[in-house]
């Protein structure tokens, strides 16, 4: 699968280095990712020098470059694997693809190995169908088109802005379905990809997803990255917030959103008991967080991913605030986090 008409300069891939040894990772990868830069972010927690093989066009960031971009006292949003949203920051490329230290590619259903990248870049450069759903899913595959029914004023489509791939081997479960199933593998390699459509929420999970920065950019974003809030952990959760945030924003753009295709093979998941005590607080409370998200809408007005922003912590202050403090402290850390976003200087072309 080629790269459409995508310069490899127009891309950046984004690496949460949770894990010190990133040798067999990064030489895993080197079959997709040889030719595209490389953005390493250290998660501040980390210790131990990071170990990194030569032969990659990569750029490092550590804590203290965390510390001098958006202060000491914001660095705590970007703890373990949400050290990932920093690289999300300091990127200056149209199209970013983030994929965890601990997947490496997968196979298809022919041995074949899955190149990530390009699949996630045709997702995002083909047009998504979120307002009436294709029954043989992607129109726009080759051997694929629309179904009778299907109406011709949607037929052209509109922007994706975010795809969303899956897992194979350890699939991205919750802890207790962890516990309770932990010998469960996925071995399912379905070749396929959908556009979820219109009003649908989903999980979104930051382990293997491609965005385009001028797009949607301002709202991934780890609002409930909350660190030292005592009995309040979000640690496996503030991905699926801000996939939530950013679904409501494709849907008030009229952006599209793709979920399938690309599979990675996913080596680790971590303890599920210790898991389920950082999440779970995190998982009562996201019955509270869904009906919102699927009731928000945002004003006309809001016509830029920036003024989505505004508008949608607004709604959080307001409408989830009463039911616990934790989502009005979510809503200041998204408009702490727009803040930061346009201080950086995020979707210009200067350096970081």
């Amino acid at each position: 699968m080629s790269l459409v008409n995508i310069k490899d300069s127009e891309i950046d891939i984004v690496i949460g280095a949770v894990n010190a040894d990133l040798t067999s990772f990064i030489n895993e990868w080197k079959p997709v990712f040889s030719s595209f830069h490389l953005i390493i972010v250290k998660d501040p927690d980390l210790k131990e020098e990071l170990q990194i093989p030569g032969g990659f066009n990569h750029q490092v960031y550590t804590k203290s470059d965390i510390d001098r971009v958006v202060g000491p006292k914001n660095s705590v949003l970007f703890s373990g694997y949400s050290c990932r949203y920093f690289g999300y920051l300091v990127s200056r490329r149209k199209y970013i693809i983030s994929v965890d230290d601990d997947c490496v590619p997968a196979k298809d259903s022919k041995e074949f190995l899955i190149d990530a990248v390009a699949q996630h870049i045709s997702n995002l450069t083909a047009p998504a169908t979120p307002f009436f759903f294709n029954t043989l899913y992607d129109p726009f595959r080759k051997g694929a088109d629309f179904v009778r029914g299907y109406p011709f004023s949607l037929r052209s489509g509109v922007d994706c802005a975010l795809s969303c791939g899956l897992w194979l081997n350890l699939a991205d479960l919750d802890a207790p379905t962890q516990a309770l199933r932990p010998n469960q593998r996925n071995s399912r390699y379905v070749d396929a990809v959908m556009t979820v459509p219109a009003r649908a929420m989903m999980p979104i999970s930051g382990i293997n997803i491609a965005f385009n920065r001028e797009l949607v950019g301002p709202a991934l974003c780890p609002a409930l990255q909350l660190a030292g809030e005592g009995k309040l952990r979000w640690e496996t959760m503030e991905d699926v917030w801000s996939g939530m945030c950013v679904k409501v924003m494709c849907d008030h753009l009229g952006l599209g959103v793709k979920t399938g295709l690309p599979y990675i093979w996913r080596k680790d998941r971590g303890n599920a008991i210790d898991s389920l005590k950082k999440e779970w607080e995190g998982v009562k409370l996201m019955e509270e967080v869904v009906p919102f998200f699927q009731s928000v809408r945002l004003p006309q007005t809001a016509t830029t991913p920036e003024d989505c922003m505004v508008e949608m912590a607004k709604a959080v202050k307001e409408q989830l605030g009463a039911v616990d403090p934790v989502f009005t402290r979510a809503a200041e850390a998204m408009m702490e986090w727009l803040k930061l976003w346009k201080a950086v200087g995020s979707g210009s072309s200067a350096a970081v």
